[in-house]
């Protein structure tokens, strides 16, 4: 959308629009927690059935810590699955830049968010939109880096806290599950750091190379910084398969000074 934005000159249009994308988003967040949820009450309750883990604790039971094992492979292909998202996501990013363009133009025309969506209903308009993306897509070209390093890193761990935060709270909540709730909704623990680093980082400098690049109608270095900025959200779901552990053990020790034990 922020290509988009400076690609028509419409950046205000274009975040509004993209306020659309980001409560699908959102939805979608909301359908997948309460899944991943169940998986973790899954495994505390099949482990509790057991009499011998009962007797000498959940945690001690080698048939829960087989679980246990079982359940951080779960969350860590939930976690791949990202990384093969973000690489979907890439690949398309030339097209729905293509279709969010034409999006800015109709919604110009129309000047409802409702007439826009019943437009873009129509398969026949959709299937040409997306024809004419693939049509026109770019292609790939590397960049000499310009952009900050700090800024690319700050979005690597960015990413990282962001797809683990609620996962590793989930799995916290299966290491301590006397306690669980307490644990799953401590994932503001985690994705607190990643707001404070985007928040500080990441956003302004994003802000002020699209300004700069909107001011003086160059689209080129807003095209390398989104370049830059789907490697490293590639690269932060990576690293956020190493930081899933330590983040979950991080939640059970906040838990733990929480509720006092």
């Amino acid at each position: 959308m922020r290509l988009s934005g400076v690609s028509t000159k419409r950046l205000a249009t274009a975040f509004s629009l993209f306020q659309i994308v980001s409560l699908l988003a959102s939805t979608a967040n909301l359908v997948q927690a309460p899944l991943l949820s169940s998986i973790v009450e899954q495994t505390i309750n099949n482990a509790m059935k057991d009499i011998l883990a009962v007797s000498q604790g959940l945690i001690q039971d080698p048939y829960y810590r087989q679980q246990l094992t079982v359940l951080s492979y779960q969350i860590r292909l939930v976690i791949f699955s990202a990384t093969a998202g973000t690489l979907a996501g890439v690949f398309f990013t030339p097209i729905f830049t293509f279709i969010f363009n034409r999006v800015i133009y109709m919604f110009e025309e129309t000047g409802s968010v409702i007439r826009l969506i019943l437009m873009l209903l129509s398969p026949r308009r959709l299937i040409l939109l997306l024809f004419k993306g693939f049509l026109f897509l770019p292609k790939p070209k590397l960049y000499r880096r310009t952009i900050p390093l700090a800024f690319l890193f700050a979005n690597v761990i960015v990413i990282a806290v962001w797809t683990t935060g609620v996962l590793s709270s989930l799995y916290a909540g299966a290491l301590l599950p006397d306690y669980r709730s307490t644990a799953s909704l401590l994932s503001g623990v985690v994705n607190g750091i990643a707001t404070i680093l985007s928040a500080i980082i990441v956003n302004p400098t994003a802000a002020v190379i699209t300004d700069h690049a909107l001011g003086n109608g160059q689209k080129e270095e807003v095209k390398q910084m989104v370049y830059y900025l789907c490697l490293t959200r590639i690269l932060g779901t990576i690293l956020a398969q190493i930081i899933f552990i330590p983040s979950a053990m991080l939640v059970k020790w906040v838990a733990t000074l929480i509720v006092g034990i």
